[in-house]
């Protein structure tokens, strides 16, 4: 339909995403790997599954309480005071784009360093936010399904899941475990669930991360092992590109930079052309690559930048090598 009205070219037929039944086809051993698998990944694999619910660092699954509705606001402020007073971190998750807003707001009123992260809050703008809640600028973020799957912070202690008994795809039961793994990167970490009713997704969530936690207690038990504290730096890709830079000034000098390169060719081609390019040249095209980098991470293709910062790598690894050959 697209091509017939305009908006593809003819060319789309051929070039476009595959249907499933193809992808199929097309893949053979295949290898699933997740903290929740779905009944396709455990019917496909015939019950065939390696669990690895046990960390290097003997770090458990959180506890997970669950308390009324009634008075939540106010039991989650105490709980609160008691984690910044040890200078801890708290997710605390809500249904709706509002309640996040409504609930940051009074927070504030009372004193408390908060910030709210939803789907409107822009890509570099996330980012920020979580460097910030690590850094300890503040001890709250309040935010809707943006808190499940993909965080990792060590320093959060307890995660506050508000009207868990909510049924829906933010409180089903793979959402909630999600969420709950959140809190799984601390020694001491908490999950509260605020609900009247214990719903069949809140039942899974608890029975499996109970069913996790006790394996890992046990595990722990047999061979003295003391949970550690996840120890990871803060840092992000402005990190990385800042480590980049210094190292390629301190290679090329400022000639090369000043010369400024020219525009880099497509990157699979690089590592084969750096073999009989002259050493002039490469220092240009790892110029170039180098504000290709910068370009990249402006617009917030990280992805892009990263492989615009391995093939720098690589790169420079050869313009050292003919270095030393010339000596």
């Amino acid at each position: 339909t697209l091509v017939d009205h305009g908006f593809r070219l003819p060319s789309a037929m051929d070039n476009r995403p595959l249907r499933w039944p193809e992808f199929l086809d097309r893949v053979g051993q295949t290898v699933y790997l997740s903290a929740t698998p779905g009944k396709y990944e455990l019917g496909k694999v015939g019950g065939d599954v390696v669990e690895q619910v046990i960390r290097p660092t003997g770090l458990v699954d959180p506890e997970i309480v669950v308390k009324p509705t009634t008075g939540q606001i106010d039991d989650l402020i105490h709980e609160i005071r008691l984690r910044t007073a040890l200078n801890e971190r708290i997710l605390v998750t809500t249904l709706t784009k509002k309640m996040s807003e409504d609930l940051t707001d009074y927070l504030l009123e009372q004193g408390i360093r908060v910030r709210y992260l939803h789907s409107e809050v822009d890509t570099l703008r996330r980012i920020e936010l979580l460097r910030e809640l690590r850094l300890g600028q503040y001890d709250v973020l309040v935010g809707i399904n943006l808190l499940r799957e993909g965080l990792d912070l060590p320093e959060v202690s307890l995660v506050s899941i508000l009207d868990a008994d909510k049924e829906g795809f933010l409180r089903s039961g793979t959402s909630l475990i999600q969420t709950i793994g959140r809190a799984a990167r601390n020694v001491s970490g908490q999950v509260h669930m605020y609900a009247d009713t214990i719903t069949p997704s809140m039942e899974k969530a608890i029975d499996e991360t109970n069913r996790r936690r006790a394996k890992q207690v046990a595990y722990n038990l047999e061979r003295g092992l003391d949970p550690q504290p996840l120890r990871k730096k803060i840092g992000d890709i402005t990190d990385l590109i800042a480590k980049e830079d210094a190292d390629t000034e301190e290679l090329l000098g400022s000639t090369a930079l000043a010369r400024g390169g020219r525009a880099p060719a497509p990157l699979a081609a690089h590592s084969e052309r750096a073999r009989s390019m002259p050493a002039r040249e490469l220092e240009d095209l790892i110029s170039g690559l180098t504000g290709s980098m910068h370009e990249a991470a402006a617009s917030l293709q990280f992805e892009l930048a990263a492989r615009y910062r391995d093939e720098i790598h690589d790169l420079k690894k050869e313009l050292r090598g003919m270095r030393e050959g010339e000596r």
